[in-house]
Order: C-alpha cells, then sequence, then structure tokens
C-alpha cells in the first residue's frame, strides 16, 4: 500500500513539472498566427520607375515659379499613389519638357535606350499652356466685392519607354474661382500676390486632374528592369526593395527587343518581344533600391540584360 501511495505521489510531482514547462511548447494563439499569414501573403505591387521631367511655362502669366509648382504638384501625388517609384537622375538623361518639346519628340526617341538602361518604364513631361486671371468688382465703395476668376490648362504627355511610343496626351484645366471683400486697390502688390496664389492653386488642381489616368494606364504596363552586374554566382539587379520585389520572386531574364518598322511607309511599328534567356531567384537586397539575385534556370546572362517578374 506505501509502495502504491509512492508512486501516485512521484506521479502527481512529474506531472505538475510537465504543466509547468507547456507554456514553452504551445502553439501560439489563432488570431496571432493569422495575423502572421496575412502579413505574409500580402505582398506590395511592383512599382514602375518614371521619369518625371520639370515642367515649363508658355502663358506670359505665371513666370517660372508656376512651372515649378506644377512639376513639385505632380512629384507630391504620384509619390502620395504609392504606385510608382521617381527617378532621381531623369532629367540627367532626358533634360527638361522644354527641351523634348523643342526636339518634336526626335531627342525623346533618341534618349529611350538610356532610359531602358536605367530602368525607367515612364517618361511625364508637360507644359502650361494657358494661364490668366479675370477680376470683377462693385463699382462704386471703398470696399468692394471682387469676384476672381483664375484659368490655367496644363498639357501632360505620357511616353512609354519599353515600347518607344507615347501612351497619351491631356490638357487639363484648373479653372477655379473666388469671392472677396477687399479695400479699394488697383495693382497693388498685395493684389498681384493674390492673383498669382490664385494661379498656383488653379495649375495644382489641373495636375491632379491626370493623376488617375497615369495610376490606370501603369498598372497595364510591363514592369522591366536590369541586370547591373554580376560578381561570381551573384547577380545584382537595378531594383529592390523600394521597387516593391520580395524575397523569392522569380524573375525571367529577356533579351532587348527588336524595333519593328512598316516596310511601305517606314513607320515604327513598335518593339518585339525580348527572347527569355533563363530566370532568376531574388534572395537579397541591397542599398536602397537594388536587389541581389541567383541563377534560377537557363545561363547566358549578362549584363545590361533586361528583367520582368516572371
Amino acid at each position: 500500500m506505501n509502495s502504491v501511495l509512492r508512486f501516485f505521489s512521484f506521479f502527481c510531482v512529474c506531472l505538475f513539472i510537465t504543466e509547468g514547462c507547456a507554456p514553452i511548447s504551445r502553439r501560439r494563439p489563432i488570431r496571432q498566427a493569422n495575423n502572421n499569414i496575412n502579413r505574409v501573403t500580402e505582398f506590395n505591387p511592383i512599382k514602375k520607375k518614371v521619369a518625371l521631367l520639370s515642367f515649363y511655362n508658355e502663358s506670359p502669366l505665371g513666370g517660372p515659379d508656376l512651372a515649378v509648382v506644377a512639376t513639385e504638384e505632380f512629384r507630391r501625388e504620384i509619390n502620395r499613389s504609392r504606385e510608382f517609384i521617381l527617378d532621381t537622375e531623369a532629367e540627367n538623361i532626358f533634360g527638361n519638357s522644354k527641351e523634348i518639346y523643342a526636339g518634336g519628340g526626335v531627342k525623346l526617341v533618341q534618349l529611350a535606350r538610356k532610359a531602358k538602361m536605367s530602368g525607367v518604364n515612364i517618361v511625364i513631361f508637360g507644359r502650361i499652356k494657358e494661364a490668366r486671371v479675370r477680376q470683377k468688382s462693385d463699382e462704386i465703395g471703398f470696399v468692394r466685392k471682387v469676384k476672381s476668376l483664375a484659368e490655367t490648362y496644363v498639357e501632360v504627355k505620357a511616353y512609354d519607354v519599353l515600347s518607344n511610343k507615347e501612351l497619351f496626351t491631356e490638357t487639363l484645366d484648373g479653372n477655379i474661382s473666388d469671392d472677396n471683400l477687399k479695400y479699394f486697390q488697383s495693382e497693388s502688390e498685395e493684389n498681384l500676390a493674390y492673383r498669382q496664389d490664385l494661379l498656383r492653386y488653379s495649375v495644382k488642381v489641373a495636375v491632379r486632374k491626370v493623376i488617375p489616368k497615369v495610376i490606370k494606364i501603369g498598372s497595364r504596363l510591363d514592369w522591366m528592369g536590369r541586370v547591373a552586374k554580376i560578381i561570381g554566382t551573384r547577380i545584382y539587379v537595378n531594383a529592390g526593395r523600394s521597387s516593391g520585389l520580395n524575397l523569392g520572386d522569380i524573375l525571367k531574364v529577356i533579351t532587348e527587343g527588336q524595333e519593328v518598322f512598316d516596310p511601305e511607309s517606314g513607320a515604327m511599328i513598335g518593339i518585339s518581344q525580348g527572347e527569355v534567356k533563363g530566370t532568376l531567384e531574388v534572395v537579397d537586397y541591397l542599398g536602397e533600391d537594388g536587389a541581389i539575385a541567383i541563377l534560377h534556370s537557363g545561363g547566358s546572362v549578362t549584363e545590361g540584360d533586361f528583367i520582368q517578374l516572371y
């Protein structure tokens, strides 16, 4: 009987020790596990690289300041969309919008290859075509009600580097009105500053109208990057964390497509699809927006080859 009691007491002690250690091997709560699953399955979309060229103002009103406002508003809205990544070296490759317009688009085609080398997918440029402010006030009185109307028309062009063709041309209006009570004044500095502020806001309104179209068209385009460097078995590509590449992504390596021309008119029809040379697997990130990959299949990968998501 005593032996039975001793065995039972020993069994209880072992059970207590086992229960005390249980938290180490306990499963995570289902809610926490689900949260982890959600984090893994939510992949950010790949971001196309955009070259935004400084706009210019061909209207006699507003001056260069208005062009700067248009450019910076476009830059701000593109960054807010989180659909693109802006190329900081764009103007070193293309110049500004005024130079592109002066060249009749020829310069843009000539420099398209340089853009491909840097991984740019879309070039955006434009101009302020018209800008004016009209004001109407009561004819009598020291304090007058002044109605102001600002009218601006901003032209925006988007160019697809991969296919060497224009995606769209849009002219947006940013017409706005404002009613104010003002002391009688002619063309005082205060009124001139007020008119300039109206034009600035009008340009911002126009620029914001085109952003949804840029996003919509950009989502239809194929993303393309480049093989920047090969060192041993490591293949460095010019896109990474900021562009939205994920570790484990498979990239196909393709040759550059060929320009296809109409035999009768001589006009360029488009760019042919390149041939697939192999695939790469992204294994690590490098710097702010670069990645390291290894050969996944195929071979003969060389520096400068184009890459796309598989």
